[in-house]
């Protein structure tokens, strides 16, 4: 059967995650991951798309994007992973695929699944058993959002700014978002949305959004929303 084509729709928030081919490494040096932010700074920038979290992990990364113009995602993503191949095949000696496939994403519903899937994905380390904390990290847009550095790579989304009318009160509020974790429903509907393609929103979220496409958005009922939560297990890390 053939393969759905990516959801992709302008103005709205999307979740991607690209994997290593066969779980294998796709960042091996402190160069490597650098090299991967400035990339991604490069041609989002160029394709017109805000890139509103991030967490880069050994084997896979995640992003927060919302395109802003048609065709904006795809391009970008591809303007990345060939770049990022080529010169991470010389460095290191190897050639052929790096990536397993396609990159994967979902369509999510601002109000009830943003800041979840933003906690989702800064706690990718510590579910992985990488680090203790989400600040101990230095590969995420975490230390953003919290105060701690400034990222020229991050658009923040509306819904942040919302957290707090003070710099100090909305860095403080996402971490205690982050600290609180997610519910494993939540947790649960992020992956399962994001692997299959299926748009992640409530049945009004998801019918508005049928308007606008021929595509089909979902296999099943909608998701659940948010509640803060303590963190279970990633399927994905």
């Amino acid at each position: 059967m053939a393969r759905q084509p990516r959801l992709t729709v302008t103005g709205y928030p999307h979740h991607v995650i690209l994997r290593g081919n066969n779980r294998q490494d796709i960042f091996r040096t402190s160069v490597d991951f650098q090299r991967m932010l400035d990339l991604l700074f490069e041609h989002a920038r160029a394709q017109g798309v805000e890139v509103h979290a991030y967490v880069l992990m050994s084997n896979h990364l995640h992003l927060l994007l919302t395109p802003q113009k048609d065709q904006a995602l795809p391009k970008m993503m591809q303007a990345v992973g060939r770049s990022y191949v080529q010169v991470f095949n010389k460095v290191h000696g190897r050639t052929g695929t790096l990536w397993e496939g396609r990159y994967r994403s979902t369509l999510i519903q601002s109000d009830r699944y943003l800041l979840a899937c933003m906690a989702y994905m800064d706690l990718n380390p510590v579910r992985a058993h990488m680090v203790a904390q989400p600040e101990d990290y230095p590969w995420s847009s975490y230390a953003h959002y919290t105060g701690r550095r400034t990222d020229r790579l991050i658009t923040p989304h509306a819904l942040y700014w919302g957290l707090g009318n003070t710099p100090f009160a909305r860095e403080a509020a996402y971490a205690e978002l982050v600290q609180a974790g997610i519910s494993a429903d939540q947790q649960g509907a992020l992956t399962d949305a994001t692997l299959s393609g299926w748009a992640l929103g409530d049945a009004s979220f998801v019918a508005g959004l049928q308007a606008q496409t021929q595509r089909r958005l979902s296999k099943s009922k909608a998701g659940r929303p948010f509640a803060a939560r303590p963190d279970a297990p990633d399927s994905l890390a």
